[in-house]
């Protein structure tokens, strides 16, 4: 069982833990940054087969083929 003293630590950095914001940002652009990528990987797997297409149409087209 923990004594009344190692509580109080245990409360008193509970309490600064769940108080202190930094990093906070950092968290929050991380996040946006997880999302963009995210939706970049999805959209380039749905148009992939389209994009394949519209680069083999220029290479296609490109003098000395």
């Amino acid at each position: 069982m923990l004594s009344v003293r190692a509580k109080g630590w245990v409360m008193h950095f509970l309490k600064a833990f769940l108080a202190d914001n930094r990093g906070a940002t950092a968290v929050e652009y991380g996040l946006i940054a997880a999302v963009i990528g995210g939706a970049i990987v999805s959209a380039l797997g749905i148009f992939s087969g389209r994009l394949q297409d519209i680069f083999n149409a220029i290479g296609n087209n490109l003098p000395g083929n």
